[in-house]
């Protein structure tokens, strides 16, 4: 997804991706946030996920690294802190073609709930969101939801806890218990 350039506004890194959610609606920001998850921070990765608003409330999510959109890109993004998210401010008429794919779109509330597990942020976007996205809210499956339906993502994710318990009981001293 290519997006033109905005104005920085802010730029931070929070713990919890809550707070660059609510600073983009107590701004009312028409524009962009670009998430950089821990991975990138301490690592030195170039992953980067992108939300979109319109006058605060959330529009589409996507995730660079894994190329997905909507709730599965909401799903990618949702690990343990920190972040860096930097808030950059476009103009609508420059937003209105990205707006236009639906395979990107999320419900107004669905960052909140699945980024930053707050429901006073859900409803706090919820009704600062134009009455036609409350329809799209209601037919948009979760994050959870899309994660769950992802087996390869489950698939990778059971290799390594494999991997690390194996290596885990052969520091310790357990590798004759594990079963090979």
């Amino acid at each position: 997804m290519r997006l033109p350039e905005g104005d920085l506004v802010r730029s931070r890194v929070v713990s919890d991706p809550g707070a660059a959610l609510s600073a983009a609606l107590d701004r009312r920001l028409t524009g962009y946030a670009v998430f950089r998850p821990q991975d990138t921070l301490l690592l030195g990765g170039d992953r980067r996920a992108v939300l979109t608003f319109e006058g605060g409330v959330p529009v589409l999510a996507y995730d660079g690294a894994t190329d997905r959109g909507g709730a599965e890109a909401l799903g990618d993004l949702a690990v343990p802190g920190p972040y860096k998210v930097e808030l950059y401010e476009l103009s609508s008429d420059a937003l209105s073609d990205a707006h236009d794919t639906p395979e990107l779109r999320v419900s107004p509330e669905m960052p909140a709930e699945e980024l930053a597990a707050d429901s006073e942020l859900a409803e706090r976007t919820r009704v600062l969101a134009p009455d036609d996205r409350e329809e799209q809210s209601q037919n948009d499956k979760s994050a959870l939801e899309a994660f769950l339906d992802d087996e390869e993502k489950i698939a990778a994710i059971r290799d390594q806890a494999r991997e690390e318990a194996e290596q885990r009981a052969e520091e310790w001293g357990f590798d004759d218990a594990l079963d090979r």
